[in-house]
C-alpha cells in the first residue's frame, strides 16, 4: 500500500498537514495533521510498503514496545483508509 499521489505534506506555521490535490481536495473534507511519527510512517507509505514494514521501521526508529508499535500503525492506517489516502500496491 501507498500513499495516493494526489496528497502532500506542508509544513504550515511549524506542523506538518496533508494537503488534497486535484480530484482529491472535492472529497477530502477537513484538515489532518501529523506527529513525528505519523510524518515518519506517512514518507515510508509514499515508497510503497506493508503494515509489518511499518511497524519495525517504527521498532527500531522509535522507543516503543511491539504491542504500541503494532496498536499504532493499525490506527493510523485506519484514519488514512476512512479518508481513502491510501491505495492498493501496483
Amino acid at each position: 500500500m501507498k500513499i495516493r499521489s494526489d496528497f502532500k505534506l506542508r509544513d504550515i506555521a511549524g506542523e506538518t498537514v496533508v494537503i488534497p490535490t486535484g480530484e482529491a481536495s472535492m472529497d477530502f473534507q477537513g484538515i489532518m495533521s501529523l506527529n513525528e511519527s505519523g510524518k515518519f510512517l506517512w514518507d515510508m507509505l509514499e515508497n510503497d510498503c506493508n503494515e509489518e514494514m511499518l511497524v519495525k521501521a517504527l521498532l527500531d526508529t522509535y522507543e516503543v514496545d511491539d504491542e504500541t508499535a503494532k496498536h499504532d500503525v493499525s490506527i493510523f492506517l485506519e484514519q488514512l483508509k476512512a479518508q481513502n489516502i491510501l491505495q492498493d500496491s501496483e
